[in-house]
């Protein structure tokens, strides 16, 4: 479980193919820090480091995963957001992020407001559970963000200036694919209902 608090971003280093897996390699100030079989939020995926070494750790990404998120556009040089698993007697100052990632958006427009930035995404839902809200949370590349201007295909985020410089959030420019996880608790409500009004 993660918060969508990133704490910082890493560099990828190495990607190496194997049959339909893919082998990445990165590198961030805390590689010490981590252990083999430690699960980390990348761009909101969460993966499992399956090596490590004093200057860098390794995370293997199946198919289905390449397929549904923006690994499949990653090369040497792409900057990935991190965050460790929360703490159970830590502070949740995010919501309740999984690293499932639901789909990938487009950028369709960045906009700067006087020392902020409005991102608009789009997307296309693939199930009734993939809707934003006005003032809802949603996960963007694994960054938790308030919803504004909820629409059925897109939506817009507010982004201040720390957020800007300390995620992959200056990178991002119209046409970038981004991963979306939408808020759990929206999910498990619109289920629900459908289930009901399908009764």
């Amino acid at each position: 479980m993660f918060s969508g608090i990133v704490e910082e971003t890493a560099t990828v280093t190495k990607l190496v193919k194997e049959q339909e897996n893919l082998h990445i390699t990165l590198t961030c100030s805390f590689v010490n820090e981590l252990s083999i079989d430690q699960s980390i939020s990348h761009d909101g995926v969460c993966l499992t480091v399956v090596k490590k070494t004093d200057k860098d750790y390794t995370v293997t990404a199946i198919l289905e995963t390449l397929q549904k998120t923006n690994l499949r556009n990653w090369n040497v040089g792409t900057k990935v957001n991190l965050e460790r698993s929360v703490k159970v007697d830590g502070r949740l100052d995010g919501h309740m992020v999984q690293g499932h990632i639901d789909l990938t958006a487009i950028c369709a427009e960045v906009k700067e407001a006087e020392g902020s930035w409005y991102f608009t995404f789009q997307y296309e839902p693939v199930t009734e559970e993939h809707i934003t809200v006005e003032k809802g949370s949603v996960s963007v590349n694994g960054v938790s963000l308030t919803v504004v201007n909820s629409r059925e295909k897109s939506f817009q985020v507010a982004i201040i200036p720390y957020t800007y410089q300390v995620t992959n959030f200056h990178e991002i420019k119209p046409g970038t694919v981004v991963n979306i996880e939408f808020d759990i608790i929206g999910k498990y409500i619109a289920r629900i209902l459908k289930k009901q009004l399908g009764k």
